[in-house]
C-alpha cells in the first residue's frame, strides 16, 4: 500500500487496547474506529476515547468510515462468525486467538475469505519471542538432528481474580476451555517448530476451579511427532498466586535444550554438539493484566506483518490455515476428553 493501513478495532477489552496502542504507534498505519458492544464511558478508553465509537458491527460498516482492517478482540466465541461478517463486509482480518472454538468454524472463515480475496491474520504472537524464533531456526536447520523427545510444562495461576473480572470467562460457550484462552499459544509452539502432532492419551483434572469454570484447569497431554518423537504437554492454571513456569525441553540426537521463565521467554539449557549458543535480541515484557499476567507483548510485530503483507514485502506469520490446525489440534484433545 502506498498509503496508511487503516484499522477498526473490534473489542475494547485489555487486548483491543493494546491493538489500538500498537497501531497508534505504527507510523505506516492509522486508527479509525472502535467498536464494543459496552458504553464508551464504560470501558476506560482514555486517549482513546476521541476515536469513532460503534456498539455493534453493523453500525461500523454502514458508516462512512472506510478502513482496511480489523482486530478482533472480543471474547472467543465470537471470533468466527465477527471474523466472517468483517469478511464479507470486504475487510481483511485481524483475529485474536483461538481463530474458533472448533474447526468448522475456521474452515469457515478460510471458505470465507478466499470467496472474499481478503486476508486472515491469527494472533500468535508467540512465533517472534527471540527464544522461540532461535528454537525454530535450530530444528529447522537439523543443528539438533533427530528430535526424540519433547515436554511442555504450562503452570499458570488464573482464580477468582481472573475468572470474575468477566462474565464470559470460564464458560463453554464463549471461553471454550483451558487450551483454547490459556495455553492455545504453546500449542502453536508445538505445531510450528516440530510440525503436525498426533495426540495418543490424555488425562483431565478440575483441582479447584469447579466453581469457577465449565471445564478442566490440568491435564496431561501424551502426543506423538514425526518418525519416532514422543512427547509430553502438562498445563495447569492452579497454581496458588502467580504464574510458575511456561518451558519446552527437548531431547535430541545432538543434544538438548530448555526454554523457560514464567513465559518461556529465557533459555536455560543449550547443551548441543559443536555449537554455541548466540546472543538473542531482548524479550519483551509479558501482558500485564492487573493480577496476573500472560504471554510477551509482541502485538506490534503482528501489526507490523499485516502492514507488511499488505505491501507486498511479506506474507502473514501465521494465516488461516496455520490457526485452523492450532484449533484441530485442542479439538483432538478435548475429544479424548468426552471419551474419558
Amino acid at each position: 500500500m502506498s498509503r496508511k493501513v487503516k484499522f477498526a478495532i473490534i473489542g475494547c477489552g485489555h487486548i483491543g487496547k493494546r491493538h489500538a496502542k500498537m497501531v497508534i504507534e505504527n507510523p505506516e498505519c492509522e486508527l479509525v474506529a472502535l467498536c464494543d458492544t459496552a458504553n464508551k464511558e464504560d470501558l476506560d478508553l482514555g486517549e482513546l476515547s476521541s476515536y469513532s465509537f460503534f456498539n455493534n458491527i453493523e453500525e461500523l460498516i454502514n458508516s462512512n468510515i472506510k478502513f482496511d482492517v480489523a482486530s478482533v478482540c472480543t471474547p472467543n466465541g465470537y471470533h468466527a462468525d465477527q471474523s466472517i461478517k468483517l469478511l464479507k463486509s470486504g475487510h481483511h482480518v485481524v483475529c485474536e486467538k483461538p481463530m474458533g472454538l472448533n474447526s468448522k468454524e475456521c474452515q469457515a472463515i478460510i471458505s470465507t475469505s478466499e470467496e472474499q480475496n481478503k486476508k486472515v491474520f491469527c494472533v500468535m504472537q508467540n512465533r517472534y519471542s527471540p527464544p522461540s524464533k532461535w528454537l525454530k531456526e535450530i530444528i529447522a536447520s537439523n543443528i539438533l538432528g533427530e528430535i526424540f523427545f519433547v515436554q511442555v510444562n504450562c503452570f499458570w495461576n488464573r482464580d477468582e481474580r481472573y475468572y470474575n473480572n468477566s462474565s464470559w470467562r470460564g464458560t463453554k460457550e464463549f471461553d471454550g476451555g483451558t487450551l483454547f484462552t490459556q495455553f492455545s499459544h504453546f500449542i502453536d509452539t508445538l505445531y510450528w517448530t516440530l510440525g503436525d502432532i498426533k495426540v495418543s492419551s490424555a488425562i483431565f483434572k478440575d483441582f479447584n476451579h469447579s466453581q469457577l469454570t465449565h471445564f478442566e484447569d490440568s491435564g496431561i497431554i501424551n502426543f506423538e511427532f514425526g518418525q519416532i518423537g514422543i512427547g509430553t504437554l502438562n498445563y495447569s492454571t492452579s497454581v496458588w498466586n502467580e504464574n510458575l513456569e511456561s518451558s519446552i525441553t527437548i531431547i535430541a540426537e545432538k543434544g538438548s535444550v530448555k526454554i523457560g521463565g514464567q513465559y518461556m521467554d529465557k533459555v536455560e539449557i543449550c547443551s548441543v554438539k559443536n555449537y554455541k549458543m548466540p546472543k538473542l535480541a531482548p524479550i519483551n515484557e509479558p501482558n500485564d493484566y492487573g493480577s496476573y499476567k500472560g504471554s510477551a507483548a509482541n502485538h506490534k510485530y503482528v501489526i507490523q506483518n499485516v502492514v507488511d503483507t499488505l505491501s507486498g514485502k511479506n506474507k502473514e506469520t501465521t494465516n488461516a490455515y496455520q490457526g485452523l490446525k492450532v484449533v484441530e489440534i485442542i479439538e483432538e484433545i478435548y475429544k479424548l476428553k468426552s471419551s474419558n
